[in-house]
């Protein structure tokens, strides 16, 4: 049986470095990029061809049509066909939005959400010729909720799960399933910039009492990326029962 392939993007570090790993010791062919950390993804692919698999990487931005389109066309070149997208690319932004410039709102939206645009955009044609595919979309709690101070992030969020919702529908009758994970806090760099005064505060708000592990968003994935072909189209929030 040849081996399927995945995508991830965003996968230098944290949830998407957790997610291109379980894949690769479920011997997937892999797919990697990032906007900028070079070594981090060389590093990330050195353990992925430390499993067994073949794993080619990509640097670029994954908001930038042009980036991708290159992207897909080395990854048919390669691998042939594209089972699993897993659209984890993501930066976020701390501040009162009077203080967030023009150019800091396009980069979040470019980043979070076009992002995800952009790479369905070029996967969904041959999934659908082939009628079957997997789209599982990392999100967030606070694209379901808001969060203060983090106005452009809860939006490009928002859209994501919106989006997600969508596509599932609009693919549903190709038998193609889209779904999103929302994650809580997680136990990666994105949360590090806190104190400890903070951190426990965080804590004490999550009945779980700790920060979700990235390996833990990896087999949640892995699990939507399985055969059930009536899941779709849902927002599955991973968050130690925060919100």
């Amino acid at each position: 049986m040849p081996r399927k392939t995945v995508l991830i993007t965003g996968a230098s570090r944290g949830i998407g470095k957790a997610i291109a790993v379980k894949f690769a010791r479920e011997q997937y062919n892999i797919a990697i990029s990032c906007i900028s950390r070079e070594p981090s993804l060389m590093e990330v692919k050195e353990e992925i061809q430390s499993c067994g698999v073949p794993c080619l990487t990509f640097l670029g931005d994954a908001g930038n049509m042009e980036h991708c389109t290159t992207m897909f066309s080395q990854i048919k070149n390669r691998f042939g066909t594209l089972d699993v997208l897993v659209n984890n690319a993501g930066v976020s932004y701390i501040g009162l939005l009077q203080d967030m410039t023009s150019e800091d709102w396009d980069r979040i939206i470019r980043t979070n959400l076009t992002s995800v645009f952009n790479c369905c955009k070029l996967a969904v044609p041959d999934m659908v010729s082939r009628k079957q595919g997997k789209i599982i979309n990392i999100s967030s709690v606070w694209g379901s909720t808001g969060a203060s101070c983090e106005a452009a992030y809860s939006a490009s969020k928002g859209g994501v799960n919106a989006f997600t919702k969508a596509l599932a529908k609009e693919l549903a009758p190709s038998n193609i399933q889209v779904n999103a994970v929302a994650c809580g806090a997680m136990d990666t760099e994105m949360n590090r910039f806190l104190s400890e005064d903070e951190m426990a505060s965080l804590l004490d708000e999550i009945p779980s009492g700790r920060l979700g592990r990235p390996e833990e968003a990896a087999d949640l994935v892995y699990y939507l990326a399985l055969e059930n072909s009536y899941l779709t189209g849902q927002v599955i929030g991973l968050d130690g029962g925060w919100i």
